[in-house]
C-alpha cells in the first residue's frame, strides 16, 4: 500500500472510505477539493430558501457529518427541522456522531445506510456533496429518480460533483490545472499519482451535461449551476 497524502494508505484501483481514512478525511478532502468549505457555506446560505421549521433534510454520503452539522447549526432558529445524514461507512458515522454530540444538536440523526436502499421521507432539501460520483454509473439514475420522488413540491436537490470536460483537449487542461492545485496544497508528485491510481474505476465523473441530463430524466426542470471551479461544480435543482 502507498501513501495518498495525509497518512491515507491505498492501493491501485481500490480507494476506500472505511478503516483509518475516516480519521484523516476532513483534512484530506478540504485540501483535495477546491473551495470545499466555501461550497458548504454556500449550501447553508441556500438552505434559507428551502428549510422550514418542520422540514426534513437529507445529506447523502454525509461522511464525517461536517456539512450536516453545519446545516443544523445554521438553521438553529428552526428547531423542529430534522436533519438526517446517510453514509454506508460505519467509521464515518462514528466520526459524525462525535461532532453532533460536541455541538449538542438534538435534531440530527446519522445513519449507516446506503441511499440506494434507504426509504426517504417527504423532504424539502436533499444534498449530495461530492458523493454521486462514487456510485456505480448504472445505479445513479435510480438514485436521482428516488430523490426527485421524495422531495416535496418546491424542494431542492443540491448536487456537487467532480465533472468531466466536454472534450479531450479541455480534459487535458483540467487534469493539468487540478494537478497544479494539488501541488500547491502540499501534496508531492508520488502522492498525487497514488491517489489518481487508487480512484480508477472508483470515481467516475459525468460531464456537466451528463449530470444535467440525469437530473432532467428524473423530472427536474429548474436546474442551474451555483458554483464552478475547473472540474468541480455544484448544481441546484428545484422540483
Amino acid at each position: 500500500m502507498k501513501n495518498a497524502g495525509d497518512n491515507i494508505k491505498t492501493e491501485n484501483a481500490n480507494w476506500r472510505f472505511d478503516g483509518e481514512t475516516a480519521k484523516s478525511f476532513d483534512d484530506h478532502v478540504s485540501k483535495s477539493v477546491p473551495f470545499y468549505k466555501e461550497g458548504q457555506t454556500l449550501i447553508c446560505n441556500i438552505s434559507d430558501y428551502f428549510i422550514k421549521n418542520d422540514s426534513v433534510v437529507y445529506e447523502i454520503g454525509c461522511s464525517t457529518g461536517e456539512l450536516t452539522t453545519k446545516l443544523a447549526n445554521h438553521n438553529r432558529s428552526k428547531p423542529n427541522a430534522n436533519f438526517v445524514g446517510l453514509d454506508p461507512v460505519s467509521e464515518m458515522i462514528e466520526q459524525a456522531n462525535n461532532k453532533k454530540n460536541k455541538k449538542n444538536l438534538n435534531n440530527i440523526t446519522f445513519l449507516a445506510e446506503d441511499a440506494l436502499s434507504y426509504e426517504f421521507e417527504p423532504s424539502d432539501m436533499i444534498i449530495s456533496y461530492y458523493t454521486v460520483q462514487f456510485i456505480r454509473p448504472s445505479d445513479r439514475q435510480k438514485l436521482i429518480d428516488k430523490i426527485y420522488a421524495s422531495l416535496n413540491w418546491g424542494g431542492a436537490f443540491l448536487l456537487f460533483e467532480k465533472v468531466r470536460a466536454p472534450d479531450a483537449r479541455f480534459q487535458d487542461m483540467m487534469t493539468g490545472l487540478y494537478n497544479e492545485y494539488k501541488l500547491e496544497q502540499g501534496y508531492n508528485a508520488e502522492e498525487i499519482v497514488t491517489k489518481s491510481r487508487s480512484l480508477k474505476g472508483v470515481l467516475e465523473p459525468f460531464s456537466t451535461q451528463g449530470n444535467i441530463d440525469m437530473l432532467k430524466r428524473a423530472g427536474f426542470e429548474d436546474i442551474m449551476s451555483v458554483m464552478k471551479y475547473v472540474s468541480f461544480e455544484g448544481f441546484l435543482a428545484i422540483k
